[in-house]
């Protein structure tokens, strides 16, 4: 058999590839490396969960909200009940009245005229007094009355119950509105949480890689001196390297804004370590029928629906008592000793006649009763194909992730074999320098597949209503991504 001729310079190789053997010992591991910073603060899911549901404005304005609700409610719980009050006063007044005499005088003159001779003669020798042309009268006086009065109705034809009633309702929508924002915050925590895990694996495998190359490009100069390599070959290298850089650099930003992003979400000053690694169960978890039943009985959205049917009804209910007649009983007493004027009775209200269209009304609030239901059946089919669709992400994401062993095994053996082939001068740096790069860029898309897996999970639960049930499936996981 003919032998190949050898390489030229093929005994420069073992030399120059001494410089390569720290950076093809560090690649070998450069998928566990993952840098801590020892000021972070380091936090389980668990952990940042409580933290989070303690800290969180938009719980805590959910919470405030349902409060708001019920202390509304418990304000109407007696209304139709009896109403008591009393009333007082204190007054003073003052009044005048002005008298004009003059009339008075002109008629005591004329009254001698009519007399008989001999009066009028005696009474021309005694002197009239005269009155004043005006008198003033003037009257004042201070008091105070005090009374008590009640009124209580005692049919208004079932408007009472449907103000209870209408509250009650906007107080359990309120509730079904907190118990989204508590899934929605859930799933946000697992995005930021798990991202943020995600985007430092990728930030240290970029890391990693550049080192690695960097590396290997330090040896292609050396191999270009001693005219092992093509200078083509050397530029390809440089190039090489110079793409693994701006990499690195970019995972890394993407990480920094990451744990930002972590470090908001549970309020932290600092940054946040996540403890908790990416994970997987191997196996298919519970049916789509599970699921879909839990959506069906637990999902806010369904129970946000109801309240809101509530309402509708509650309004119709409140339109059909304006039509019905209104009891009530009163009364009223003054507050005083002796013989102190009361009265008391009944009052019936009944309107025979209004402007109001009280028929248009009444359909009206039926209608919105009829687009409640729809809506709950529309709703119900929507929740219904959303959870199959998580359900079904989440179990190709299980898959793509157990699917991409083979890819990571083959990958860790191109680099073996390019190592190998690099020292027995059968493979080039550029070989080597591609099996390093595409066995980072497999990790990370595995990596990728395990956090996909672990999205689709959290929202497959908040579709189900299952948010708080997250960190079950955590302890149930027999894959971890360390």
């Amino acid at each position: 058999m003919t032998r190949p001729p050898p390489r030229p310079h093929v005994a420069l190789l073992p030399t120059l590839l001494l410089s390569l053997l720290p950076a093809l010992a560090g690649s070998a591991a450069f998928a566990q490396q993952q840098p801590r910073s020892d000021s972070a603060l380091a936090l389980s899911f668990d952990a940042a969960r409580q933290r989070m549901v303690e800290r969180s404005d938009k719980l805590a304005a959910a919470r405030i909200a349902v409060e708001a609700k019920e202390l509304q409610s418990e304000g109407v719980k007696r209304l139709g009940g009896p109403v008591v009050s009393i009333s007082g006063l204190a007054y003073a007044y003052n009044a005048n009245l002005n008298l004009d005499l003059d009339p008075l005088n002109q008629k005591l003159g004329q009254i001698g005229s009519s007399l008989p001779p001999s009066i009028q003669s005696f009474i021309s020798r005694v002197p009239i007094p005269q009155l004043p042309n005006s008198y003033t009268l003037n009257r004042h006086d201070t008091g105070a009355n005090a009374s008590v009065s009640a009124v209580w109705p005692l049919y208004l034809g079932g408007a009472t119950d449907a103000v209870r009633g209408f509250v009650s309702a906007q107080t359990r929508e309120a509730q079904a509105d907190a118990e989204q924002a508590g899934h929605e915050v859930d799933t946000l925590l697992v995005q930021r949480y798990f991202g943020a895990q995600l985007a430092q694996r990728a930030a240290t495998l970029r890391l990693q890689a550049e080192r690695t190359i960097a590396q290997h490009d330090a040896a292609a100069q050396k191999m270009l001196a001693a005219g092992v390599i093509s200078r083509v070959e050397r530029l390809q290298a440089s190039a090489a390297y110079e793409e693994a850089r701006r990499n690195a650099r970019k995972a890394e930003n993407d990480a920094a804004l990451a744990a930002v992003a972590l470090a908001h979400t549970v309020r932290a000053e600092g940054s946040v370590t996540p403890q908790t690694p990416l994970f997987l169960i191997s196996a298919p978890i519970e049916p789509l029928g599970h699921f879909i039943d839990a959506a069906l009985t637990r999902h806010p959205g369904l129970g946000k629906v109801a309240a809101k049917k509530a309402q509708a009804e509650q309004l119709h209910e409140g339109e059909e008592a304006l039509r019905r007649p209104q009891v009530i009983a009163f009364g009223t007493r003054e507050i005083k000793s002796g013989n102190a004027d009361w009265v008391a009775g009944l009052g019936v209200r009944w309107t025979l006649y209004d402007s109001v269209d009280r028929n248009a009304l009444s359909a009206a609030s039926h209608k919105q009763v009829e687009q409640a239901e729809r809506t709950d059946l529309q709703a119900r089919s929507d929740i219904s194909l959303l959870v199959e669709r998580n359900w079904r992400a989440l179990d190709n994401a299980r898959r793509q992730y157990l699917e991409m062993k083979a890819s990571v095994e083959l990958a860790q053996e191109v680099v073996k074999l390019r190592t190998a082939g690099l020292r027995e001068g059968t493979s080039t740096t550029l070989d080597l320098i591609d099996a390093e790069t595409n066995q980072a860029k497999v990790l990370t898309e595995r990596a990728q597949a395990a956090n996909d897996y672990v999205q689709a999970l959290a929202q497959l639960l908040e579709s189900a209503g299952l948010s708080e049930t997250f960190s079950d499936y955590i302890a149930r996981a027999d894959v971890k991504v360390n």
